[in-house]
């Protein structure tokens, strides 16, 4: 039996142990309220990152630019192409320049195709420029023929007929060629020195006609050629299709026809003076 005093104190002990126990409730849902609104803030926030990431890199492809990729991938071709033409070049050089484009085998008969014909523009009266060229880096006779076929290198002085077709200028060319058989004679080009550019573009034509090569060249006949340097410089292009070297015009254009260098399509070169 109890009294009302032990009563009224377990009713307050009850009281007092109920408080802890709904705040402690309180403080779960609460936590659980605020957890799970920061899962679903975080899951959000993953979602429009990666919808982010999706729009800027190209719907889930690499991060890096197509320019970059590209700027990439043509480093690395360069450097495929840099080592192969360092092992052409060697072998180039061990074999005399003859590259692996230099030979065609035409039925039974194999003949090497030329790394590049060399047309010498020439002239009448022009015949100590020649030797002295025939005798420095061209060579004659077997010398000539040696250097075409072993390595690829064919060297011809380039002229025109006289006009007066047929007199001791144009039997004078005819007996030196049956001499040296180093000449292509354009039978259809008057020599005249305003006919210069229409010459070199003939002999262009001749020699692609003529000459399956991998370049061409014009030089004049007062110009030495280092034809060790010409093919070493030549190997470093094999890749370069429709390759132009050189100088196209450098200096001043004349238009007046009275000068000694008068050039017919002058208003070619723009200002007539650069």
């Amino acid at each position: 039996m109890q009294s009302k005093g032990s009563n009224t104190r377990l009713s307050g002990m009850a009281s007092r142990s109920r408080i802890p126990t709904l705040l402690l409730f309180m403080f779960a849902a609460f936590s659980s309220i605020y957890v799970a609104g920061r899962l679903w803030q975080d899951s959000e926030n993953r979602v429009y990152l990666i919808k982010e990431l999706d729009r800027i890199t190209g719907q889930g492809q690499s991060a890096i630019s197509v320019d970059d990729t590209l700027k990439i991938i043509a480093c690395r071709e360069q450097h495929k192409k840099l080592a192969a033409l360092e092992m052409e070049l060697a072998a180039a050089r061990q074999e005399g320049f003859d590259s692996k484009h230099s030979t065609e085998t035409t039925g039974t008969n194999s003949k090497k195709r030329p790394l590049i014909v060399i047309g010498i523009l020439t002239g009448f009266g022009r015949k100590n420029n020649r030797d002295a060229i025939r005798k420095a880096w061209m060579g004659t006779g077997a010398a000539l023929k040696r250097m075409e076929h072993k390595k690829g290198i064919v060297v011809r002085f380039v002229i025109g007929r006289s006009a007066n077709r047929g007199d001791s200028l144009d039997r004078s060319i005819d007996s030196e060629n049956r001499q040296n058989d180093d000449f292509v004679i354009l039978d259809n080009h008057v020599e005249a020195v305003e006919e210069l550019p229409k010459k070199a573009k003939l002999f262009f034509v001749h020699a692609a006609d003529k000459w399956d090569a991998d370049f061409y060249a014009k030089v004049n006949d007062d110009v030495y050629v280092n034809i060790d340097a010409l093919g070493t410089t030549l190997a470093a292009h094999f890749d370069k299709p429709r390759l132009y070297i050189g100088c196209m015009k450098s200096g001043e254009v004349f238009s007046e026809k009275s000068h000694k260098w008068y050039e017919p399509d002058w208003w070619k070169f723009g200002d007539k003076k650069s």
